[in-house]
Order: structure tokens, then C-alpha cells, then sequence
């Protein structure tokens, strides 16, 4: 048999990232930059108000006060994306909007709160909507407090400069990072793409979930649970459905899909049956392998058609088929992304409940329920969640974590600690 170790190294040496190609930013979400992004010119672009308020001269109300307040000329407004603002002279203020410019003169912004608003009462707390009050942008303002220079105001390159690094190459794009390049100016983006990957499961006994069961049919799972599962690794996954117990049928589905595909999964079919179509269908180009793990013994892997689509062949029970994605598929696919770290994180924990047999000279992944500890540095805690039955699809969904055993421990006493692969 193969180690588990021997047979990831050998599919991770015949994958190679796709090629990089430009993308329209929100097409670019989830794939990896393979450039240094550098800022053209500065964020924000120009010195701009934080709040609604009044621009103002600092030495105009400096001695502002509720008794004795600052009482300035209003000489218009100035908005978010209006054009050339009015200078602020002394004795003067503008009435000013989040966003907008700070006007020549001005120093600083008083919050409208810190007003009467213009109307000459008691302190504001909003303005009037210009439409319904096109006066409040003349008149007169009473300040009743002090502001420092720069106070509300947020200075031109205060979120970055120009010719600073905005994102390095290797940086997923997520939506802050989206931002950030749409607010820099960016409309397209060098990536890696997103790979596409093609799930399919094989068995006659399969059904579509909603679908009535005949009596020796089981609902499909796998190809929901592994199109979900490359989604969540960050590839395009398209389902491809159950394919029936049929080689020729097998081989012609495969043969569609490589038009689509930068890489292809299959459960199901991969054992010592007579029915296992998967070995029958595509032997001459997929090696098939016995690995020492459980669950998950029974793998395959290949490159098939004239672009030599990776295709890896997974068992059928559903817990051997998760198992067998996130050892080998998940690291496919972080690999077509160029990502530098495509393993799941691993920690170690105190298992809670003993497990009282694991097979010699394979390396066992139960399902189990991690708590990290409290203190940090410590080791977490994990509790067994289900049997070792490779059916189990209920406890499979109660675990975040797989509890490794590895090939020469046959027994883990309660409270000892063993390495978790962390599903979260």
C-alpha cells in the first residue's frame, strides 16, 4: 500500500498552477493576484470632511462656547462630488457634507451637533435636506465648541500614499481587497483563475435528492457533499450528477466534461467489485492505488484527454469520499490556484474519549469535535463524534476536525494528545 504522504507527493508533482489571465475585478473575487499592486495616486485622493458639519478657520472658534458661541457667515455649501469649493475667509464657514472637499481656507470641520444649524436655536442634530431648506446654506451658524486643526477632516494619502504597496502578489482577493482596487482605480486585475472542477458520482443504485427511492436506491450525496466541498476550497465546481454502472457510459460523461474542466472528481466505482466502472472505464489512464489509510483505501489518479485534466478517483462510502477530498483533492485545487499553502491547518489536542482500535500499518482519520483551549500555546480538546463506519454521514456532519491516528498506534488512551486537521 501506498502511505498517505507518498501518494499526495506524487499527485502534487503533476499539478502545475494555471496561467495567470486578466480579470474584471468582481470576476477576480477568490482567485490569487500574481502581481504587486502599487497605488497610482493617493487614498483619499484629496483632504476630505469625516462628518456633516461646517468647515471652518480654527482661530474663528477657538473661544466658542454653549454661552458664548462662535458666530460665523455661512457662504454656501460644499457636497460630496460637487466641483470647486468656495474659500473660507475669516468670520466665514461653509456648510459641509461627509465626503466632500475641505475648501480652500478652511482648517478643520465642527460637527453640525456642535451647531445651532443656522436657525438660530438651540444645538442641531441634523441638517435640514437641501431640497426642503435651500437657505440653511447661507446665513449665519453659531459654533459652540472649539475643534483643533485637522479634527474631522481626513487627510489627502491618510489611507495610502501614492507609489505605496497597496497588495501583494499571493493575496486571495476577497471583497476589502476588491475595494481597495476599486478605490484605487483598478477596473481589471492579473490572477491565477479560479480552477473549474467537475464532480461526478457513479452508481446505478443512485438518486436524485426530491426524487422518490425504489426499493435498493440510496439518494446521492457525494455530489453534493464534494461539489460543496471544492466551492468551499475556492474552485468553480460544476455537478456533473450520478453516472450509472456503465463504462462506456462513464468514459463518454468523462469525455464531455473536459471541455470544462481544470480538473475532474469522481466517487464511487474505484474498489475490487465487479461493478466498479471507474477502474473499467478509465484504466488506461488512471493508476489506481491501495493507500494505507482508512477510510479511503481504494484511490485513483490520472491525466486524461489532450489537455491531461488531473482526475482524481475517490471511493464511494460519503465519509471516505470527504476524507479523500480534503487529503488529496483540496490540495489539488489550492495548487491550480498558486497558493503557497494548500493544506488544512493542523493542531494538537487532548482526545477526550480513548480509541480502542486503529488498524496496524494504516494511518486512521476519525471525525471529531475540536474545542480550542482557553489558554492560548495550550493544546485543544477533541471528542470523537460517530464510529469508524465510512457511512456514517450524520456524524460526519457534527465534526470540524479529523483525528489522526498514525499507521503504528493501534490504541489512543483518553487524554493523550494526538494531531487534528482543523475543517474550519
Amino acid at each position: 500500500m501506498w502511505p498517505v504522504a507518498d501518494h499526495l507527493d506524487d499527485i502534487l508533482g503533476k499539478i502545475r498552477p494555471l496561467e495567470p489571465i486578466e480579470l474584471p475585478l468582481l470576476e477576480a473575487q477568490g482567485c490569487v493576484l500574481v502581481e504587486d499592486v502599487t497605488v497610482p495616486v493617493a487614498l483619499p485622493p484629496f483632504d476630505n470632511s469625516s462628518m456633516d458639519g461646517y468647515a471652518v478657520r480654527t482661530a474663528d472658534v477657538a473661544a466658542a462656547s454653549e454661552r458664548e458661541p462662535a458666530v460665523l457667515t455661512v457662504i454656501g455649501d460644499v457636497a460630496a462630488g460637487s466641483g470647486e469649493p468656495p474659500a473660507v475667509g475669516p468670520g466665514e464657514a461653509a456648510r459641509i457634507m461627509t465626503g466632500a472637499p475641505l475648501p480652500p481656507g478652511a482648517e478643520a470641520v465642527v460637527p453640525v451637533e456642535w451647531t445651532d444649524g443656522g436657525t438660530g436655536g438651540g444645538p442641531a442634530t441634523a441638517m435640514r435636506a437641501h431640497s426642503a431648506a435651500p437657505e440653511g446654506a447661507t446665513g449665519r451658524v453659531r459654533v459652540h465648541r472649539p475643534v483643533a486643526a485637522g479634527a474631522h477632516v481626513r487627510a489627502r494619502g491618510s489611507d495610502v500614499g501614492a507609489g505605496e504597496l497597496a497588495l501583494r502578489a499571493g493575496t486571495v482577493l476577497g471583497p476589502p481587497q476588491i475595494a481597495l482596487l476599486a478605490a484605487i482605480g483598478r477596473a481589471t486585475v492579473t490572477v491565477r483563475p479560479r480552477p473549474r472542477v467537475v464532480v461526478m458520482s457513479t452508481g446505478s443504485e443512485l438518486v436524485p435528492p426530491g426524487e422518490a427511492l425504489a426499493p435498493g436506491r440510496i439518494h446521492d450525496s457525494n455530489s453534493f457533499q464534494l461539489t460543496a466541498a471544492a466551492r468551499e476550497a475556492g474552485a468553480i465546481a460544476y455537478r456533473a450528477g450520478a453516472v450509472a454502472d456503465d463504462a462506456a457510459t462513464l468514459r463518454a460523461a468523462v469525455e464531455d466534461q473536459l471541455i470544462r474542466a481544470d480538473a475532474i472528481v469522481t466517487s464511487g466505482g474505484v474498489s475490487v467489485g465487479a461493478y466498479d466502472v471507474v477502474k473499467e472505464a478509465l484504466g488506461g489512464d488512471v493508476e489506481f492505488r491501495k493507500v494505507a489509510m482508512q477510510p479511503g483505501k481504494p484511490q485513483g489518479f490520472g491525466r486524461i484527454g489532450p489537455d491531461r485534466v488531473p482526475l482524481l478517483a475517490l471511493p464511494g462510502n460519503p465519509v471516505s469520499a470527504y476524507v479523500s477530498f480534503e487529503l488529496f483533492v483540496r490540495p489539488v485545487i489550492r495548487t491550480l490556484m498558486g497558493l503557497p499553502d494548500v493544506h488544512r491547518t493542523t493542531r494538537r489536542a487532548v482526545c477526550a474519549e480513548a480509541v480502542t482500535s486503529s488498524p496496524r500499518g494504516r494511518r486512521q482519520f476519525l471525525r471529531g469535535r475540536y474545542e480550542p483551549a482557553a489558554v492560548p500555546g495550550e493544546p485543544g480538546t477533541v471528542t470523537p463524534v460517530g464510529g469508524a463506519g465510512s457511512h456514517l454521514v450524520a456524524a460526519l456532519a457534527q465534526a470540524n476536525a479529523l483525528i489522526v491516528v498514525d499507521e503504528d498506534t493501534t490504541a489512543v488512551a483518553a487524554g493523550a494528545e494526538v494531531d487534528v486537521v482543523l475543517l474550519t
